[in-house]
């Protein structure tokens, strides 16, 4: 059982976290958060800061761990609908958009961070999208849904499925436009776009194979 000291540091870690996650809902970068900025938004002095986090890489690499763990959970109810051609796919992406709507800060944070911020957050991003990707490429093996592709072409549909997921991202969280027309939404978009992905893998011929 955690000691109350123990409970408030940790209480104290995710009020930092949390901070940082509510000023880049404004529109800002987590590159252009200031440490002390995040502290005072989290009702701590400057100093304080440092009893949690060595630095804000420290605190960045936090936030890619949490979002970590809820865009893996999130991806296993997924594949507990068996990831398919088909109707499948309409429900895998209305649960991880559910998923996004809770989770909007978190993933905010992802996709914006995906591309910019410092080296060793885009780095630990990288090594996320990686994990997700070696773990649909297992389910998809598994799942024994292409039986005429080698484990190299798994990889590769993997990739290219978990790369569109991410790309996707930034249009979920924040809609270009109200008006867009209902097969330009981003919903309607990522949907068409892995159905074609996966109508396209179960026709490939697979890596070696010439047009």
């Amino acid at each position: 059982m955690a000691t109350p000291r123990a409970e408030q540091k940790q209480q104290t870690r995710l009020a930092l976290m949390d901070a940082a996650r509510s000023l880049m809902d404004s529109g800002r970068g987590f590159g252009s958060l200031s440490l002390r900025e995040v502290a005072k938004t989290a009702g701590i002095v400057p100093a304080g800061f440092y009893r949690h986090f060595t630095d804000m890489d420290q605190l960045g690499l936090a936030l890619v761990a949490d979002v970590d763990e809820t865009f893996r959970e999130t991806l296993r109810v997924v594949r507990r609908n068996e990831f398919e051609l088909g109707g499948v796919i309409e429900a895998s992406v209305r649960i991880f958009l559910d998923a996004v709507t809770a989770n909007r800060t978190q993933f905010l944070f992802l996709a914006r961070e995906q591309y910019g911020g410092s080296h060793p957050i885009r780095q630990a991003v990288g090594a996320l999208r990686q994990r997700i990707t070696d773990d649909l490429a297992a389910d998809l093996a598994l799942l024994n849904k292409l039986p005429h592709l080698t484990a190299q072409d798994i990889d590769v549909i993997a990739d290219l499925v978990v790369k569109t997921v991410f790309a996707t991202l930034p249009e979920l969280i924040d809609p270009l436009a109200d008006s867009l027309p209902t097969h330009l939404s981003p919903q309607a978009k990522i949907t068409q776009q892995l159905r074609f992905i996966m109508i396209g893998a179960k026709h490939w011929t697979g890596i070696g194979s010439r047009p």
